[in-house]
């Protein structure tokens, strides 16, 4: 279970109150929240290593191995490649520690063999260790994961990557109030609303149907096009996505009443719209009366009106267990804020003392 940010927010300020140590403003925790939650999510992986060349007990609950590995498992996951060109994969995006990957072109989805670049030039001398779809071999270097037999390669579905994430950034959210006090949000964290940016050039944005900026097709039911002797903007209304009432205006060719197009701007921002939905200008009769003109493009965050910054809340990911060294961490480093280095001694001898109980 994770820990609610809002109950290690209010402990640290009640602690801090009663000690007299000052005040941590809601983005100087939100910075020092996210600083310690990495800080002992790393620390897993380090206590792991070393609970693993300990004796370990089987009685239940009581596996230190055991529990650490729970710690951390949560944030294991498993996905394709995120892209792919001839045999080389590009690894997820939200891959922090890399694990393992398969082959799914294999029987069974075998594992590849990660290998260095001195051990698979080794590999390649001997023809009886060639690799093949059913013992598939990888060099692994930055982000990429180059897989051989390099003829085996077709699809970023070919790789599943199995890994590890790091853990969403806490998060104390707030509005504020009539007196200008903070107020807690407890809403998820959302960084966009579904209206659309009005103004918003987003000719550089088309990622779908290049060959569709020439033909740009006005939608069923929005307005004609106007005599070409007038100007050249026409009011469209879209199609697809999740959302409605938004309006776009195109700038054709006012010579020839067509495209290709200068730009398509958002003249109204509508509602509902969300993050990847595909938006078609267009329901196949383009402005010159062809079937080939429907442009489409994908929304992305920068197209959206922004919420408002502070509202919106995360919670700890890091289960409840460690919400005492969370608190702990948290007044060290306000210790350091405060200018005030007792509270900070204090806390370390806490957090020493119950790591070497841990370990011993």
């Amino acid at each position: 279970m994770a820990i609610n940010v809002n109950t290690v927010y209010t402990t640290v300020l009640s602690i801090l109150n009663k000690e007299q140590r000052g005040y941590l403003t809601p983005d100087e925790f939100n910075k020092i929240a996210t600083q310690v939650q990495l800080e002992i999510f790393e620390k897993f992986f380090e206590d792991y290593n070393q609970y693993l060349r300990m004796p370990k007990t089987d009685v239940e609950f009581a596996s230190r191995v055991d529990h650490i590995l729970q710690e951390f498992q949560v944030f294991e996951e498993t996905e394709n490649a995120s892209d792919q060109t001839g045999n080389v994969y590009t690894q997820p995006t939200g891959l922090h520690r890399f694990g393992s990957a398969s082959w799914n072109k294999g029987v069974n989805s075998p594992p590849i063999e990660i290998l260095s670049n001195r051990d698979y030039n080794e590999m390649k001398l001997s023809p009886l260790t060639q690799p093949t779809n059913n013992f598939p071999v990888a060099k692994y270097q930055k982000d990429k994961l180059t897989v051989f037999p390099s003829e085996l390669a077709s699809d970023k579905a070919d790789v599943t990557f199995n890994y590890i994430r790091k853990p969403k950034d806490p998060r104390w959210g707030f509005t504020v109030g009539s007196l200008g006090q903070y107020i807690y949000d407890p809403n998820p964290l959302i960084t966009f609303t579904g209206i659309l940016k009005t103004n918003q050039d987003l000719f550089n944005t088309t990622v779908a149907v290049q060959n569709g900026l020439v033909n740009c097709a006005i939608a069923s039911g929005s307005s004609t096009i106007p005599n070409t002797n007038t100007n050249s903007f026409v009011t469209i209304t879209p199609t697809g996505g999740t959302g409605a009432a938004a309006d776009f205006t195109v700038d054709i060719d006012p010579g020839t009443g067509k495209g290709p197009l200068k730009s398509f701007t958002i003249t109204s921002g509508g509602t509902g719209f969300n993050i990847g939905d595909q938006i078609a200008l267009g329901d196949g009769n383009s402005f010159a009366g062809s079937s080939a003109g429907v442009t489409v493009f994908t929304l992305q965050a920068s197209n959206f009106v922004p919420v408002v910054p502070s509202a919106g809340s995360v919670d700890f990911e890091i289960s409840d267990s460690q919400q005492t060294e969370v608190i702990l961490e948290i007044l060290k480093y306000a210790g350091v804020i405060v200018r005030d280095p007792s509270i900070v001694q204090v806390a370390s001898q806490e957090l020493a003392q119950e790591e070497n109980n841990n370990k011993r």
